[in-house]
């Protein structure tokens, strides 16, 4: 079941390929390394691919994009088809395929093919502008943007409209909600305003010029791994992402910017938003990357069961790669500086760390009637929010064990007021190598006591 508001991404698709091999010896006739075991990946690029992540993560999707008849078209439509709602364009030429060749997960050249541009907008097209609640453009300088940006120009004012920028693109229309440039995308398009130098006041004031020159509400400029730097012309904040990780970059911008329009759309602050998009792109590196989305589009599932799907891939993805899966578990039901402090610290002992949430029945069952006082979808998103939080993973029955059994994570951690001989966790950690650990706790801290104090605290202002 899809949830959230729905997202209309606007751009260019584009077929991406990934020829991924071992390289162990070079040609005989030119220095050239030879790829053994060579293995095609297919997936939907450009604007399909910020479309196929939203729809991903659960959110209803549409895509409108240029797309014909040609045999690149009718693959990104297959890739699509079940998870997106496809609305095209009309489209000169051949849809534009790029391929990646990779020799031991490092890019050794990419091949581009195909030229198609969009060629005129529909009625359709301009129709579902006109209604959409929030709006990604995925601009890839194919004719997407240029061909609707009379229609984009007319409904900034009134929709959550993301505009993620291509350095051969044009500049967003004035008054989108946010736009979303790379550092270097963004000392491109500022020109001679452009601060010289990649400290992060470079960075801010190269980011107010953009404000200033686009028009634009706010813009985030994405940092790589150190995050992002979100701008209104003055105060900039600056959102840093959890850890840093070394894998495949390749589409992050897209779960960034898809993440942000979403949540936008649904009426969260820019900070929130941009929060969220840091964190997720974080997890989509973590996870693989480009290399993480599947061949063919996901069953649509329950939120629920789509959040265990997504940490036991991530658990899985982490493992293969000899790092280290950390797990934590609670109700964590009124968020508060023990749970943030304990989460901190487990972030910091492994690679990736998955939070195990009871679900409310499990929370009413240990602590009674009028608990959780957050619901779950509420204890989901708050957190999410942590940087330190790498994948939320709910739970129906009292204890996690069962969910334990099917992550197997390295290392379960609980706060310093348990005793490890007394959780029941523990032995069961042992099973495959793993270690149940206490962490320092900051004393005097606990939901239900926060509870009381605000119930006594209501009670004396009556």
């Amino acid at each position: 079941m899809s949830t959230g508001t729905p997202l209309l991404v606007v751009g260019d698709a584009l077929l991406d390929r990934d020829l991924v091999g071992t390289a162990e010896r070079l040609a005989p006739d030119a220095p050239v390394p030879v790829l053994d075991g060579c293995q095609e990946w297919l997936r939907p690029g450009g604007a399909a691919l910020a479309a196929y992540l939203a729809a991903r993560a659960g959110r209803p999707v549409t895509l409108l994009a240029p797309l014909g008849d040609d045999p690149a078209s009718r693959r990104v439509g297959a890739l699509l088809e079940g998870l997106v709602t496809v609305v095209p364009l009309p489209l000169d030429g051949p849809l534009a395929e790029k391929t990646r060749v990779l020799a031991d997960s490092r890019p050794v050249v990419r091949l581009d093919r195909g030229n198609g541009r969009a060629s005129t907008v529909t009625d359709r097209a301009r129709r579902l502008l006109a209604q959409a609640p929030a709006v990604l453009v995925a601009d890839y300088a194919r004719g997407a943007a240029e061909v609707l940006r009379a229609e984009l120009a007319a409904i900034a004012p009134r929709t959550a409209l993301v505009w993620d920028p291509h350095p051969r693109g044009l500049p967003p229309v004035a008054g989108a909600r946010l736009a979303t440039p790379t550092h270097e995308e963004a000392r491109g398009f500022a020109g001679d305003g452009a601060s010289e130098g990649e400290s992060l006041g470079a960075v801010a004031r190269t980011a107010a010029e953009l404000v200033r020159r686009w028009r634009a509400v706010w813009v985030a400029v994405t940092l790589g791994g150190q995050g992002a730097l979100l701008s209104q012309g003055d105060g900039p904040m600056l959102v840093p992402t959890a850890a840093r990780h070394s894998g495949d970059t390749c589409g992050a911008g897209d779960c960034f910017a898809a993440t942000a329009a979403g949540l936008l759309g649904d009426g969260a602050l820019p900070a929130e938003a941009v929060q969220e998009a840091v964190a997720a792109a974080t997890r989509y590196v973590a996870e693989g990357g480009a290399r993480a989305v599947a061949p063919g589009p996901e069953p649509t599932v329950a939120p629920d069961r789509r959040d265990a799907a997504d940490g036991l891939r991530l658990a899985g993805r982490v493992r293969a790669a000899g790092g280290t899966v950390v797990a934590a578990g609670g109700c964590f039901d009124l968020l508060h500086a023990g749970h943030v402090s304990l989460l901190q610290q487990a972030r910091g002992i492994g690679d990736c760390l998955i939070v195990c949430l009871n679900s409310d029945a499990s929370v009413r069952r240990r602590k009674g009637a009028g608990r959780p006082i957050n619901p779950l979808p509420d204890r989901i998103r708050v957190l999410r929010a942590l940087h330190c939080v790498d994948a939320v993973v709910v739970f129906d029955e009292d204890t996690p064990e069962r969910l334990l059994s099917r992550l197997r994570p390295h290392i379960w951690v609980k706060g310093g007021d348990y005793a490890v001989e007394r959780l029941p966790e523990a032995a069961q950690l042992a099973e495959w190598g793993g270690q149940a650990v206490l962490l320092p706790y900051l004393d005097g801290r606990s939901s239900t006591r926060l509870a009381t104090r605000a119930a006594r605290s209501a009670e004396a202002r009556a």
